[in-house]
């Protein structure tokens, strides 16, 4: 038998052997008691709900295009702390600065914290504190020190993982975030 064949055989009987079992048949559902306590809530039905339902973190309240527009930001922000590793290996104290300020303080994003926070009491402190913290990075690049770039770069990471290990998205529709926020929903969110 060639190798090739062989080969092929394999992958034949672990691809045959591999299906699934068929389903069993449900099974007949009896209607219920008129003297039966009210039901329970209804176990989660989605392997999203299961997951919701295992992550005990505090939840934000975010409408879909609230969170998306979160994830970008987190995304853009992951980009700049690559840039600023890449830039403090070569000693490029102006591109660090540069990728740290993207991730700086500024009153825009003070403004979007805070709205992105609105259903979730401190979080809008908790992201603030990463913008001030990238603030620090800015003031290490300016000064062209490398060991306290490094060192303010950990403690803004660390207010990442802090972050994200406290807080998770709930995507919500529009009564629930109104209700969240005591407020009215967002038309549509400005660039950030």
């Amino acid at each position: 038998m060639t190798r090739r064949t062989l080969l092929t055989a394999v992958l034949w009987a672990f691809a045959s052997g591999c299906e699934p079992p068929p389903a069993p048949a449900p099974a007949a559902a009896e209607p219920p008691a008129a003297s039966q306590a009210p039901a329970a809530p209804s176990a989660p039905s989605t392997p999203s709900e299961v997951l919701d339902q295992m992550d005990k973190r505090a939840p934000v309240p975010l409408l879909p295009m609230m969170a998306n527009h979160q994830k970008a930001n987190m995304r853009d922000h992951l980009l700049a702390v690559q840039e600023i590793v890449v830039a403090l290996a070569s000693g490029d104290f102006a591109a660090v600065e540069k990728a740290a300020g993207r991730i700086g303080y500024s009153a825009e994003m003070g403004r979007m914290c805070s709205h992105m926070g609105m259903g979730a009491p401190g979080f809008t402190d908790k992201a603030l504190g990463f913008h001030r913290a990238a603030d620090k990075i800015v003031a290490a690049a300016r000064a062209r020190d490398e060991k306290r770039v490094l060192q303010e770069l950990g403690t803004t990471l660390e207010t990442c993982t802090s972050c994200h290990s406290t807080w998770k998205q709930k995507l919500v529709d529009d009564a629930a975030w109104s209700r969240a926020t005591s407020a009215p929903v967002p038309s549509a969110m400005g660039p950030h």
